[in-house]
Protein backbone atom coordinates (compact mmCIF):
# COMPACT_ATOMS: atom_id res chain seq x y z
CA UNK A 1 0.00 0.00 0.00
CA UNK A 2 1.31 3.69 -0.61
CA UNK A 3 1.97 5.76 1.98
CA UNK A 4 2.00 9.49 2.06
CA UNK A 5 3.28 11.71 4.70
CA UNK A 6 2.43 14.46 6.70
CA UNK A 7 2.58 16.51 9.69
CA UNK A 8 -0.80 16.55 10.62
CA UNK A 9 -3.69 14.17 9.15
CA UNK A 10 -6.91 16.01 10.36
CA UNK A 11 -9.98 12.77 10.23
CA UNK A 12 -13.37 14.84 9.22
CA UNK A 13 -13.79 17.66 6.77
CA UNK A 14 -17.11 19.08 8.69
CA UNK A 15 -16.84 22.67 10.52
CA UNK A 16 -14.46 21.36 13.32
CA UNK A 17 -12.11 19.78 11.14
CA UNK A 18 -11.80 22.70 8.27
CA UNK A 19 -11.68 25.38 10.47
CA UNK A 20 -8.75 24.15 12.73
CA UNK A 21 -7.00 22.74 9.73
CA UNK A 22 -7.31 26.17 8.46
CA UNK A 23 -5.03 27.68 10.96
CA UNK A 24 -2.38 25.25 10.51
CA UNK A 25 -0.03 27.54 8.61
CA UNK A 26 3.83 26.04 8.30
CA UNK A 27 2.23 22.30 8.34
CA UNK A 28 1.48 19.69 5.86
CA UNK A 29 -1.67 18.95 6.13
CA UNK A 30 -3.88 16.22 4.90
CA UNK A 31 -7.80 16.25 5.70
CA UNK A 32 -9.39 13.07 5.41
CA UNK A 33 -13.52 12.90 4.83
CA UNK A 34 -15.46 9.76 4.79
CA UNK A 35 -17.81 11.08 2.29
CA UNK A 36 -18.22 12.03 -1.19
CA UNK A 37 -18.73 15.08 0.22
CA UNK A 38 -17.50 17.77 3.43
CA UNK A 39 -20.01 18.37 6.14
CA UNK A 40 -22.50 15.80 4.93
CA UNK A 41 -24.26 14.76 8.30
CA UNK A 42 -23.83 17.25 10.61
CA UNK A 43 -22.74 20.78 9.27
CA UNK A 44 -24.65 20.61 6.25
CA UNK A 45 -27.62 20.06 7.87
CA UNK A 46 -27.08 22.35 10.36
CA UNK A 47 -29.12 25.69 11.52
CA UNK A 48 -26.89 27.65 12.48
CA UNK A 49 -27.40 30.96 14.62
CA UNK A 50 -24.94 32.82 15.88
CA UNK A 51 -26.34 33.28 19.56
CA UNK A 52 -23.97 34.77 22.48
CA UNK A 53 -26.26 33.17 25.19
CA UNK A 54 -26.65 29.75 23.91
CA UNK A 55 -24.54 26.92 25.36
CA UNK A 56 -22.55 26.80 28.41
CA UNK A 57 -20.47 29.37 29.32
CA UNK A 58 -17.14 27.72 27.74
CA UNK A 59 -19.38 27.86 24.77
CA UNK A 60 -20.20 31.31 24.86
CA UNK A 61 -16.69 32.32 25.13
CA UNK A 62 -15.54 30.47 21.85
CA UNK A 63 -18.81 31.76 20.58
CA UNK A 64 -17.52 35.50 21.08
CA UNK A 65 -13.98 34.72 20.18
CA UNK A 66 -15.74 33.63 16.68
CA UNK A 67 -18.41 36.55 16.46
CA UNK A 68 -15.39 39.25 14.89
CA UNK A 69 -14.33 36.22 12.34
CA UNK A 70 -17.88 36.51 11.11
CA UNK A 71 -18.36 39.95 10.74
CA UNK A 72 -15.05 40.30 9.06
CA UNK A 73 -13.83 37.46 7.60
CA UNK A 74 -10.37 37.60 5.50
CA UNK A 75 -10.74 38.95 1.90
CA UNK A 76 -12.20 36.28 -0.65
CA UNK A 77 -12.81 34.07 2.33
CA UNK A 78 -16.47 34.46 1.07
CA UNK A 79 -18.37 36.12 -1.92
CA UNK A 80 -21.23 37.36 0.43
CA UNK A 81 -21.76 38.08 4.13
CA UNK A 82 -21.65 35.20 6.69
CA UNK A 83 -24.05 36.75 8.83
CA UNK A 84 -27.48 38.04 8.81
CA UNK A 85 -29.36 40.13 11.95
CA UNK A 86 -32.09 38.27 12.29
CA UNK A 87 -32.41 38.20 16.66
CA UNK A 88 -33.42 35.49 18.85
CA UNK A 89 -36.65 36.01 20.82
CA UNK A 90 -36.70 33.74 23.63
CA UNK A 91 -39.95 33.04 25.17
CA UNK A 92 -41.50 31.52 28.29
CA UNK A 93 -44.83 30.49 30.23
CA UNK A 94 -45.50 31.52 33.14
CA UNK A 95 -44.61 28.27 34.56
CA UNK A 96 -41.05 28.99 33.28
CA UNK A 97 -40.18 31.56 34.65
CA UNK A 98 -37.22 30.75 37.05
CA UNK A 99 -35.17 29.00 33.42
CA UNK A 100 -35.76 32.30 31.56
CA UNK A 101 -34.58 34.50 35.13
CA UNK A 102 -31.85 32.45 35.49
CA UNK A 103 -30.80 32.97 32.01
CA UNK A 104 -31.05 36.30 32.07
CA UNK A 105 -29.33 37.27 35.32
CA UNK A 106 -25.83 35.41 33.86
CA UNK A 107 -23.16 39.08 33.72
CA UNK A 108 -22.39 38.29 29.63
CA UNK A 109 -26.07 37.24 28.81
CA UNK A 110 -27.18 40.34 30.44
CA UNK A 111 -25.03 42.75 28.37
CA UNK A 112 -26.01 41.22 24.81
CA UNK A 113 -30.00 40.93 25.63
CA UNK A 114 -33.15 42.69 27.09
CA UNK A 115 -36.17 41.56 28.56
CA UNK A 116 -39.60 42.51 26.93
CA UNK A 117 -43.41 42.26 28.17
CA UNK A 118 -45.55 39.51 26.44
CA UNK A 119 -47.26 42.44 24.14
CA UNK A 120 -43.73 43.32 22.96
CA UNK A 121 -42.68 39.62 21.90
CA UNK A 122 -46.27 39.33 20.09
CA UNK A 123 -45.42 42.24 18.54
CA UNK A 124 -42.10 40.66 17.54
CA UNK A 125 -43.81 37.41 16.45
CA UNK A 126 -47.48 37.97 15.35
CA UNK A 127 -48.25 34.06 15.19
CA UNK A 128 -47.24 33.83 18.93
CA UNK A 129 -50.93 32.96 21.06
CA UNK A 130 -52.50 35.93 23.20
CA UNK A 131 -51.55 34.57 26.62
CA UNK A 132 -49.53 31.95 25.98
CA UNK A 133 -46.14 33.86 26.78
CA UNK A 134 -45.60 35.43 30.14
CA UNK A 135 -42.37 35.87 30.10
CA UNK A 136 -39.76 36.94 27.12
CA UNK A 137 -35.87 38.02 26.67
CA UNK A 138 -34.22 39.37 23.18
CA UNK A 139 -30.78 39.00 21.93
CA UNK A 140 -31.26 41.61 19.14
CA UNK A 141 -27.67 40.73 17.60
CA UNK A 142 -28.51 37.38 17.07
CA UNK A 143 -28.13 36.51 13.44
CA UNK A 144 -28.11 33.79 11.33
CA UNK A 145 -24.97 32.05 9.89
CA UNK A 146 -24.70 31.25 5.98
CA UNK A 147 -22.75 27.64 6.61
CA UNK A 148 -22.06 26.56 3.69
CA UNK A 149 -20.40 29.75 2.76
CA UNK A 150 -18.09 29.50 6.28
CA UNK A 151 -17.65 25.97 5.48
CA UNK A 152 -16.48 26.07 2.44
CA UNK A 153 -14.32 29.39 3.53
CA UNK A 154 -12.54 27.15 5.63
CA UNK A 155 -11.80 24.14 3.65
CA UNK A 156 -10.44 27.11 0.71
CA UNK A 157 -8.06 28.47 3.50
CA UNK A 158 -6.36 24.61 3.95
CA UNK A 159 -5.85 23.96 0.17
CA UNK A 160 -4.44 27.95 0.16
CA UNK A 161 -2.52 26.86 3.04
CA UNK A 162 -1.30 23.81 0.55
CA UNK A 163 -3.43 21.15 2.47
CA UNK A 164 -5.10 18.22 0.91
CA UNK A 165 -8.51 16.90 1.00
CA UNK A 166 -9.11 13.60 0.74
CA UNK A 167 -12.63 12.30 -0.12
CA UNK A 168 -13.72 8.50 0.45
CA UNK A 169 -10.98 8.39 2.90
CA UNK A 170 -12.83 6.37 6.11
CA UNK A 171 -10.64 5.67 8.30
CA UNK A 172 -9.84 1.75 8.87
CA UNK A 173 -6.39 1.35 10.91
CA UNK A 174 -4.42 3.60 13.21
CA UNK A 175 -1.31 2.81 14.97
CA UNK A 176 1.96 4.28 15.84
CA UNK A 177 5.09 3.05 14.27
CA UNK A 178 8.41 4.90 14.54
CA UNK A 179 7.01 7.40 16.13
CA UNK A 180 4.18 8.58 13.97
CA UNK A 181 0.73 7.91 13.04
CA UNK A 182 -0.19 5.59 10.51
CA UNK A 183 -3.68 5.72 9.18
CA UNK A 184 -4.96 3.29 6.97
CA UNK A 185 -8.29 4.36 4.60
CA UNK A 186 -9.55 3.26 1.11
CA UNK A 187 -7.34 6.32 -0.80
CA UNK A 188 -4.04 4.64 0.92
CA UNK A 189 -1.98 5.11 3.96
CA UNK A 190 -1.29 8.20 5.32
CA UNK A 191 1.49 9.02 8.27
CA UNK A 192 1.38 11.53 10.28
CA UNK A 193 2.90 12.71 13.64
CA UNK A 194 -0.02 13.83 14.91
CA UNK A 195 -4.01 13.16 14.30
CA UNK A 196 -6.75 15.17 14.61
CA UNK A 197 -10.05 13.65 15.77
CA UNK A 198 -12.83 15.99 14.04
CA UNK A 199 -14.79 13.20 13.34
CA UNK A 200 -18.43 14.23 15.14
CA UNK A 201 -20.53 11.44 15.31
CA UNK A 202 -17.73 8.91 14.81
CA UNK A 203 -15.02 10.37 16.90
CA UNK A 204 -15.31 7.54 19.53
CA UNK A 205 -14.72 5.17 16.99
CA UNK A 206 -11.58 6.56 15.79
CA UNK A 207 -10.59 6.66 19.04
CA UNK A 208 -10.78 3.03 19.84
CA UNK A 209 -8.91 2.12 15.98
CA UNK A 210 -6.32 4.05 17.37
CA UNK A 211 -6.42 1.58 20.68
CA UNK A 212 -7.70 4.48 23.14
CA UNK A 213 -10.05 4.80 25.57
CA UNK A 214 -13.56 6.42 24.20
CA UNK A 215 -15.25 9.64 25.36
CA UNK A 216 -18.28 8.58 25.33
CA UNK A 217 -19.46 11.16 22.42
CA UNK A 218 -22.80 10.83 22.35
CA UNK A 219 -24.96 11.28 18.24
CA UNK A 220 -28.24 12.68 18.90
CA UNK A 221 -30.83 13.11 16.35
CA UNK A 222 -32.13 16.42 15.98
CA UNK A 223 -35.06 16.51 13.75
CA UNK A 224 -36.07 20.51 11.74
CA UNK A 225 -39.34 20.74 9.49
CA UNK A 226 -40.12 23.48 6.52
CA UNK A 227 -44.11 24.58 6.69
CA UNK A 228 -45.68 27.27 4.95
CA UNK A 229 -46.21 30.71 6.96
CA UNK A 230 -49.50 31.72 7.15
CA UNK A 231 -51.25 33.78 3.90
CA UNK A 232 -50.50 37.32 3.79
CA UNK A 233 -47.79 37.12 6.31
CA UNK A 234 -44.09 38.53 6.14
CA UNK A 235 -42.31 35.57 8.12
CA UNK A 236 -39.26 37.13 6.62
CA UNK A 237 -39.26 39.84 9.16
CA UNK A 238 -39.33 37.58 12.73
CA UNK A 239 -37.48 36.76 14.84
CA UNK A 240 -36.20 33.26 16.00
CA UNK A 241 -37.97 31.98 18.61
CA UNK A 242 -36.71 29.01 21.20
CA UNK A 243 -39.05 27.85 24.03
CA UNK A 244 -37.09 28.25 27.65
CA UNK A 245 -36.72 24.86 28.18
CA UNK A 246 -35.33 24.21 24.64
CA UNK A 247 -38.56 22.85 23.85
CA UNK A 248 -39.31 23.58 20.08
CA UNK A 249 -38.05 26.60 17.93
CA UNK A 250 -39.32 28.18 14.72
CA UNK A 251 -37.56 30.87 12.67
CA UNK A 252 -37.82 32.34 9.00
CA UNK A 253 -36.47 30.07 6.02
CA UNK A 254 -37.05 31.09 2.47
CA UNK A 255 -40.63 32.55 3.07
CA UNK A 256 -41.62 29.41 5.03
CA UNK A 257 -41.29 27.99 8.70
CA UNK A 258 -38.46 26.18 9.96
CA UNK A 259 -39.85 24.23 13.06
CA UNK A 260 -38.24 21.73 15.27
CA UNK A 261 -38.97 19.99 18.75
CA UNK A 262 -35.40 20.57 19.18
CA UNK A 263 -34.72 16.56 19.94
CA UNK A 264 -31.90 14.88 21.41
CA UNK A 265 -32.31 11.37 20.26
CA UNK A 266 -29.30 9.31 21.17
CA UNK A 267 -28.42 7.11 18.38
CA UNK A 268 -25.73 5.08 16.27
CA UNK A 269 -23.46 7.12 14.15
CA UNK A 270 -25.10 7.02 11.29
CA UNK A 271 -26.94 8.65 8.10
CA UNK A 272 -29.50 10.07 10.43
CA UNK A 273 -33.24 10.17 9.19
CA UNK A 274 -36.11 11.92 10.55
CA UNK A 275 -38.91 9.92 12.30
CA UNK A 276 -42.58 10.58 11.74
CA UNK A 277 -42.66 10.64 15.34
CA UNK A 278 -40.62 13.46 15.92
CA UNK A 279 -42.30 15.32 13.29
CA UNK A 280 -45.12 15.20 15.05
CA UNK A 281 -43.80 16.43 18.30
CA UNK A 282 -42.40 19.80 16.19
CA UNK A 283 -46.21 20.44 15.12
CA UNK A 284 -47.17 20.13 18.26
CA UNK A 285 -45.54 21.84 20.38
CA UNK A 286 -45.46 24.78 17.37
CA UNK A 287 -49.33 24.76 17.26
CA UNK A 288 -49.78 24.75 21.48
CA UNK A 289 -47.02 28.37 21.39
CA UNK A 290 -48.92 29.49 18.33
CA UNK A 291 -51.53 30.41 15.92
CA UNK A 292 -50.10 28.12 13.45
CA UNK A 293 -52.56 25.20 11.97
CA UNK A 294 -50.06 22.76 10.29
CA UNK A 295 -51.78 21.17 7.37
CA UNK A 296 -48.94 20.38 5.23
CA UNK A 297 -45.32 19.53 5.99
CA UNK A 298 -43.35 20.91 2.89
CA UNK A 299 -39.60 19.27 3.74
CA UNK A 300 -38.09 18.13 6.92
CA UNK A 301 -34.58 16.11 7.54
CA UNK A 302 -32.31 15.07 10.45
CA UNK A 303 -29.16 16.06 11.67
CA UNK A 304 -26.36 15.01 14.60
CA UNK A 305 -25.37 16.69 17.17
CA UNK A 306 -22.70 15.01 18.86
CA UNK A 307 -22.26 16.06 22.74
CA UNK A 308 -19.36 14.86 25.37
CA UNK A 309 -21.14 13.61 28.61
CA UNK A 310 -20.91 17.19 30.20
CA UNK A 311 -21.84 19.24 26.88
CA UNK A 312 -18.49 20.99 26.63
CA UNK A 313 -16.74 20.82 23.53
CA UNK A 314 -13.16 18.34 23.85
CA UNK A 315 -10.31 20.29 22.29
CA UNK A 316 -6.69 18.86 23.00
CA UNK A 317 -4.30 15.90 23.21
CA UNK A 318 -5.15 12.64 24.35
CA UNK A 319 -3.64 12.46 27.93
CA UNK A 320 -2.48 8.72 27.62
CA UNK A 321 -1.69 8.63 23.69
CA UNK A 322 0.96 10.66 22.49
CA UNK A 323 0.24 12.90 18.86
CA UNK A 324 -3.50 12.02 19.40
CA UNK A 325 -5.83 15.52 19.72
CA UNK A 326 -9.71 15.78 20.17
CA UNK A 327 -11.40 18.06 18.52
CA UNK A 328 -14.83 17.12 19.27
CA UNK A 329 -18.02 16.91 20.65
CA UNK A 330 -19.07 20.23 19.29
CA UNK A 331 -22.69 19.17 19.66
CA UNK A 332 -24.93 21.76 18.11
CA UNK A 333 -22.12 24.62 18.49
CA UNK A 334 -19.82 23.99 16.47
CA UNK A 335 -20.84 26.48 13.21
CA UNK A 336 -21.00 29.55 15.98
CA UNK A 337 -17.78 28.60 17.64
CA UNK A 338 -15.79 27.63 14.89
CA UNK A 339 -12.98 30.29 14.46
CA UNK A 340 -12.41 30.60 18.28
CA UNK A 341 -12.17 26.39 18.49
CA UNK A 342 -9.80 26.31 15.84
CA UNK A 343 -7.23 29.16 17.14
CA UNK A 344 -7.80 26.81 20.37
CA UNK A 345 -6.70 24.08 18.53
CA UNK A 346 -4.19 25.05 16.84
CA UNK A 347 -2.40 26.63 19.57
CA UNK A 348 -2.87 23.41 21.40
CA UNK A 349 -1.69 21.43 18.78
CA UNK A 350 1.62 23.24 18.44
CA UNK A 351 2.06 22.83 22.12
CA UNK A 352 1.28 26.92 22.85
CA UNK A 353 -0.50 28.58 26.00
CA UNK A 354 -4.05 29.09 25.48
CA UNK A 355 -4.60 32.53 23.73
CA UNK A 356 -4.92 34.95 26.08
CA UNK A 357 -7.97 36.84 24.34
CA UNK A 358 -10.12 33.45 24.98
CA UNK A 359 -9.20 33.51 28.67
CA UNK A 360 -10.25 37.17 28.66
CA UNK A 361 -13.55 36.13 26.61
CA UNK A 362 -13.77 33.66 29.43
CA UNK A 363 -13.05 30.65 28.72
CA UNK A 364 -11.95 28.35 31.59
CA UNK A 365 -9.00 26.12 29.39
CA UNK A 366 -9.70 22.76 31.71
CA UNK A 367 -13.42 22.82 31.02
CA UNK A 368 -12.20 21.77 27.14
CA UNK A 369 -9.30 19.87 27.64
CA UNK A 370 -10.07 16.37 27.09
CA UNK A 371 -8.04 15.62 30.32
CA UNK A 372 -11.40 16.13 32.49
CA UNK A 373 -12.40 12.99 31.65
CA UNK A 374 -9.14 11.56 32.68
CA UNK A 375 -7.62 13.62 35.02
CA UNK A 376 -5.49 10.91 37.12
CA UNK A 377 -3.71 9.50 33.63
CA UNK A 378 -0.07 10.92 32.84
CA UNK A 379 -0.18 13.33 30.09
CA UNK A 380 2.15 12.81 26.90
CA UNK A 381 4.28 15.53 25.50
CA UNK A 382 2.35 18.31 22.74
CA UNK A 383 3.71 18.17 18.92
CA UNK A 384 5.63 21.08 18.28
CA UNK A 385 6.08 22.37 15.11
Amino acid sequence: MSRRDFDVVVVGAGIAGASVASRLAGLSVAVLEQESQPGYHSTGRSAAIFSQVYGSSSVRALTRATGPFLLDPPKGFADNPLLRRCGVLFIARADQRDQIEALSALDDVTSVTRRVSPTEALNLLSILKPGYVSHALVEDGAAEIEVHALHHGYLRQVTALGGELFAHAAVTGLSRANGRWQVETPRGLFSADVVVNAAGAWADGVAELAGIEPLHIQPLRRTAVIVDAPPGSDPGRWPMTVDIDEQFYLKPDAGRILISPADETPVDACDVQPEEYDVAVAVHRVERATTLEIKRIQNKWAGLRCFAPDRNLVIGYDVSAPGFFWMAGQGGYGIQTSFGAAELGAALLAGRPVPGPLIDLGLQPEDTSPARFAPARPAVEPFAA
